[in-house]
């Protein structure tokens, strides 16, 4: 078992990378308080490995089991109500414990639930897809989403660990894991030149889920984001380097349908965009733009955007929280592994981009 420390003082937290680990209840059971814990995941999920969480805690603690509707749709307001509805039924007081079963959905509304229920209770990651391993488990960015924009409401509240089970993964779809790899990728790109290259020389083996270069790809991306979140937890600087492709992404699974596309599929076609425009400003060598597009499409992810009009994405990306005073603010590459937060853009190079897509 590999662990990494994300380090905030008094809310600092392990990240445990193995294999067996939702059934090692003396692992889990240290970051519990209290004798009540509420298990939140999904349907999908829950068919899988409800039971084999629910058989660790349940000879120790009282069970409280909430089963939503799969798909990112239900990253909603009525969701939320959902939980803190079947919480309260269930008579949970502060010293409850919420753990997040799932992808990225279950575990951004468990950690709002958890950050606004009673003014804040505990509760542990278990993500369940590779894209929440690397990325949306790991840094306390917790919310839902709004029908005019993507992870609109929401809080920075830390879990007390993420447990991230490799087991877990044999059951992952080929489309959920190429959305994964497009999170492993953007590491490589705003920081960690070497691990670009690792990948380009691994992501055979990645696809084809090997456990021990699964390890690897998701403790290397880990200690990436642990090294942005420490040095900027609330995003006030460079921790929005982790967005990039994100402004386009996101324009492009509001723009479709919230599901239609996955976020990382969104997200693998706008790090090509955002390569784009980091080459017609002459930072980015051409050569580069083609190892990254080479990359991505061996990850199984879409190198081109769909057909949405320009007046719709600058629309949709105008509501990206990067935005400050009606100008919006984009993560670029300087080069692979160096990537920067900046409105110093052509405009009329954003606009071509956005027309060829």
């Amino acid at each position: 078992m590999k662990k990494i420390n994300i380090q905030f003082d008094e809310r600092s937290y392990p990240i445990y990378i193995g294999e067996g680990l939702i059934s090692n209840y003396e692992l889990i059971s240290q970051h519990i308080l209290g004798k009540k814990v509420a298990i939140i995941t999904n349907e999908t999920v829950a068919d899988i490995y409800l039971k084999t969480l629910m058989e660790t805690v349940s000879p120790h603690k009282e069970l409280i089991s909430i089963i939503l509707p799969d798909g990112e749709s239900y990253k909603s307001k009525d969701s939320l109500d959902s939980i803190y509805a079947q919480l309260l039924q269930n008579k949970a007081d502060r010293e409850i414990t919420l753990i997040a079963l799932g992808g990225g959905v279950i575990g951004d509304i468990t950690g709002f639930a958890a950050a606004t229920y009673m003014r804040g209770v505990n509760f542990i990651q278990i993500p369940t897809t590779l894209l929440s391993q690397v990325d949306s488990s790991v840094g306390g960015k917790t919310g839902i989403n709004h029908p005019l924009g993507k992870n609109m409401i929401g809080a920075f509240y830390q879990p007390k660990c993420v447990i991230s089970d490799m087991n877990v993964l044999k059951t992952l779809p080929s489309r959920e894991l190429s959305a994964g790899l497009a999170e492993v990728i953007k590491y490589g790109l705003i920081r960690d030149n070497k691990f670009f290259e690792w990948l380009e020389s691994h992501i055979q083996y990645l696809m084809e889920m090997n456990p021990k270069y699964l390890i690897e790809a998701v403790q290397r991306s880990c200690e990436n984001k642990a090294a942005v979140v420490e040095a900027d937890e609330f995003e006030s600087g460079i921790r929005a380097i982790l967005n990039l492709g994100h402004t386009f992404g996101h324009a492009i699974e509001v723009a479709q349908g919230y599901g239609n596309w996955l976020h990382g599929e969104a997200v693998g076609a706008g790090m090509v965009m955002a390569a784009k425009l980091s080459q017609s400003m002459g930072w980015l060598a051409d050569k580069d733009v083609g190892r990254i597009v080479a990359l991505i499409k061996k990850a199984g992810l879409p190198t081109e955007p769909p057909k949405i009009s320009v007046k719709k994405y600058m629309e949709l990306m105008m509501l990206d929280k990067k935005t400050k005073d009606g100008q919006i603010n984009l993560v670029l590459q300087k080069s692979i592994g160096d990537a920067v937060l900046t409105n110093q853009y052509d405009p009329k190079k954003l606009h071509q981009i956005l027309e060829q897509s």
